[in-house]
């Protein structure tokens, strides 16, 4: 089985959450630091929200924050957001060749579902897992657990497609082949990923 991630591997969209961050932070006279844009990035929202809240010292409640950030990022998913070169070609030849294939994403499920739709990759997925509703980390093993359970796989039968190379080592360390994938976002981690990955692509186009 193939798992693909959604956000900075099948599609171009961790851009939008570096300027959401930016604009909820510039709001308030603040700025991201390294340290935050990488524990926020690819953390589900409620893990997320808590964590600004308490970064930053701000007074609004987590929920709060979170609808921020939606009103902020829904409409780049509804008609911004792109697919990655080469990343519906090689969906389209993983089905060809019958591979079977699921998604696994921190994504915001409404954003995820909007985008997909729009972009014509619903029908490509047995299964859409969200994080966000197991309620844990994609960086936490848990999830790769859960996530297996559901799909009735074995980690050594998948091969997963990821862009951060945090859950790129959780997903080894579960038994998976990982295949990292380049995005700007965690550019300054591809030496790394090189050397921890099964294989690390520039883009889809170099599988098809």
């Amino acid at each position: 089985m193939k798992l693909f991630d959604f956000d900075g591997t099948l599609v171009d969209s961790n851009g939008v959450w570096v300027k959401v961050d930016n604009t909820f932070l510039e709001r308030r006279g603040l700025k991201a630091t390294q340290e935050y844009s990488e524990t926020v990035g690819h953390s589900i929202f409620p893990i997320a929200a808590q964590y600004t809240k308490d970064y930053y010292h701000l007074s609004e409640d987590p929920e709060a924050i979170m609808a921020e950030w939606t009103e902020l990022g829904r409409a780049a998913y509804a008609s911004q957001v792109p697919l990655k070169p080469g990343a519906k070609a090689y969906l389209d030849k993983c089905r060809a060749e019958g591979e079977r294939m699921a998604l696994l994403t921190a994504c915001v499920p409404e954003f995820c579902q909007t985008a997909m739709d729009r972009l014509g990759l619903t029908d490509y997925f047995c299964q859409v897992i969200y994080v966000q509703k197991l309620g844990v980390e994609k960086r936490d093993p848990r999830a790769f657990t859960l996530a297996l359970e559901r799909l009735g796989e074995q980690g050594s039968a998948c091969t997963l497609y990821e862009d951060s190379p945090g859950v790129c080592r959780t997903a080894k360390e579960a038994g998976l082949t990982v295949v990292g994938v380049y995005d700007p976002f965690y550019a300054h981690y591809e030496e790394e990923m090189r050397a921890f990955c099964h294989r690390y692509i520039k883009s889809f186009t170099e599988l098809l």
